[in-house]
């Protein structure tokens, strides 16, 4: 890393970029060619080709995440799931055991528990929060534990120290994925984790126009990814990756005024009397909220809450907001609302969404990058 980017905003712009700059390009140029010259390498995973991950858009990619998050070596893919799943395949192979969060995200939920049993590979749901309970989970086969720095809807902050801790005394991989809090607000292979994964598609990207994940870890681990990841094809395309290079300049500035948005927006909404719960380990009744303020350097730009009347009230809240979109994912510079039963978790049965703590009626605001006070006023009168 050069020693002038020391503070994240100035990695954000200029880690990764091409030097001496190409042709003069102020920003580097989309590289649209899936297939470059033969220059002797000796390795198929050395062939410049786009599905190999090693072209000029996705490498600038790769030295920027990897400096942002303080890994040696960073891979992009296309989408968060691809991260996800590739990252999984690697460090786990038929016979292993998996350490998961109980209440991660839908998508991934579905894949430890859905399709790893068909690859013979087992899991267990931990409850993140009782680190006491973990040992009597482990195998001999156990390989590796997997969380989320704050959970998909609930904003629940798990004890990510003890993870760390437990990891290392029992010869885990520890994996995070770190969506949510973005490198602004937490970095944790610095805390000790061994791979951090985005579903870049979010924060990184941060407005709405592409789907993209990303892994950040040692570089050997990263280059066992990579070589999965050439063989399952999904990597980023050039476009794709210079919209991603582009919103990831923006990232501090976004996610400071998400941070500070959305603490405003969750004590307005804490203190309405139509408002039974929020969820937000910003606010002080957050029963995690002392853990998230020695964590992380800001809460993020999603909350969660449930209304007087349930379902039937939050689909009429939903009708009558007027700046959010009612759409599905998050991170984007526009503020979305979504009711988690119906989009994200929508795949799991409802008792075992109940179970959870996921009513019917729950509902998760992404904030935005607009005025705070329009928000707070479009969702008084949508409660009015």
């Amino acid at each position: 890393m050069n020693e002038s980017y020391r503070h994240i905003e100035t990695q954000l712009v200029h880690a990764g970029e091409p030097l001496p700059r190409i042709a003069g390009a102020v920003e580097m140029p989309i590289f649209q060619s899936a297939t470059f010259e033969y220059a002797g390498e000796g390795s198929y995973h050395d062939i410049r080709y786009l599905r190999i991950n090693n072209t000029p858009s996705q490498t600038a990619l790769h030295d920027k995440l990897a400096t942002l998050e303080g890994g040696a070596a960073a891979l992009v893919m296309a989408s968060g799931m691809a991260a996800i799943s590739t990252t999984l395949l690697t460090v786990l192979s038929p016979g292993d055991h998996l350490l998961a969060q109980s209440g991660l995200y839908g998508g991934t939920h579905d894949l430890v528990s859905g399709e790893f049993p068909r690859l013979r590979i087992e899991r267990d749901f931990i409850d993140a929060d009782r680190r006491d309970s973990w040992a009597a989970l482990l195998r001999p086969n156990t390989r590796a534990i997997y969380v989320e720095a704050m959970t998909n809807p609930l904003l629940e902050v798990a004890d990510l120290e003890g993870v760390v801790q437990f990891a290392r005394e029992h010869g885990l991989i520890s994996i995070i994925d770190n969506t949510f809090a973005t490198p602004v607000n937490y970095r944790p292979l610095a805390a000790g984790f061994d791979l951090c994964l985005h579903s870049a598609t979010k924060y990184l990207n941060g407005h709405a126009d592409i789907v993209a994940g990303a892994v950040v870890g040692n570089a050997a681990t990263i280059e066992s990814i990579r070589h999965r990841a050439n063989h399952f094809g999904g990597s980023l395309d050039p476009h794709a990756a210079f919209l991603l290079k582009r919103g990831l300049k923006t990232l501090a500035l976004r996610v400071r005024y998400q941070n500070d948005s959305t603490q405003r927006i969750a004590e307005f909404l804490a203190a309405h009397p139509a408002v039974v719960r929020v969820n937000y380990p910003g606010l002080q009744s957050h029963p995690r909220h002392a853990r998230a303020r020695r964590l992380f350097a800001g809460y993020g730009g999603v909350l969660s809450f449930e209304l007087e009347g349930g379902e039937r009230r939050a689909e009429e809240f939903a009708r009558r907001v007027r700046i959010p979109a009612v759409a599905p994912s998050l991170g984007g510079v526009q503020t979305l609302l979504t009711r988690p039963a119906t989009t994200s978790h929508a795949g799991l049965p409802r008792e075992e969404r109940l179970r959870l703590g996921i009513a019917d009626g729950l509902l998760r605001l992404s904030v935005g990058i607009e005025a705070p006070e329009d928000l707070i006023e479009d969702i008084r009168q949508a409660l009015s």
